[in-house]
């Protein structure tokens, strides 16, 4: 809502940018000869490059991360072999949806019908989150559904790869997300009435950043 309706537009915190850069280590290690340590090299240089203007005190913390979930990264995904594709744009269609879906898929290995998501963390899940589920579910419908669609959780001292079910049942739900926004952004075109229907989850990573906090309160008083 502050992004995309109210154009008031937060910093992305370090935690997003430790899963960019670590994802950058890992995807050179997989398509190139670079050694382990030039991909940590290379994630931490990335790293830098995007936490260069940030005074978030959490910085030092993922910045100390990246390097061992590189590793841990590199160790998991290396037996597929060379991924055919990383970062592939998809788009997907739903019937009275104006709009198609769009995302990037990380890694996939066409000639193992495998296609897999990355994500950071510094607790393992036990299971795939539902937001991953959905996420890695549209790739997969997007690309034809004829795939085994993994997502690898990665800490800075162990990992885990998780076989994604159901993904039809995901894909559903995502359909009925998108046309449920459609139906609520034909209310108004006014981004001021469409924010006073809603309210906020401050609890929501997604207000860590103190920019995004204060945008909240000017706009919901809360």
């Amino acid at each position: 809502m502050l992004d995309k309706i109210l154009k008031r537009k937060g910093e992305v915190g370090p935690a997003a940018h430790r899963g960019t850069a670590t994802e950058a280590g890992v995807v050179l290690g997989l398509t190139t000869n670079a050694t382990t340590e030039e991909c940590v090299r290379h994630a931490d240089a990335e790293f830098w490059r995007l936490t260069a203007m940030s005074n978030d005190p959490r910085r030092e913390k993922e910045r100390a991360a990246v390097g061992e979930m590189v590793k841990v990264g590199l160790n998991e995904l290396r037996p597929y072999g060379p991924p055919t594709s990383t970062q592939g744009k998809i788009e997907y269609r739903v019937e009275g949806l104006h709009v198609p879906l769009v995302g990037f898929y990380d890694i996939e290995w066409a000639n193992h019908k495998i296609l897999n998501d990355l994500k950071t963390t510094h607790a393992l899940p036990s299971q795939i989150k539902i937001s991953h589920a959905r996420q890695v579910a549209l790739y997969v419908a997007a690309r034809g559904g004829d795939l085994d669609a993994r997502l690898t959780y990665v800490t800075p001292k162990k990992c885990a790869t998780y076989r994604l079910e159901n993904v039809q049942d995901h894909v559903k739900s995502l359909e009925n997300i998108a046309l449920s926004i459609q139906k609520f952004l034909s209310i108004s075109n006014d981004p001021k009435e469409l924010a006073s229907i809603v309210v906020p989850d401050l609890e929501s990573f997604y207000f860590n950043d103190p920019d995004t906090r204060q945008a909240a309160y000017e706009v919901w008083k809360i």
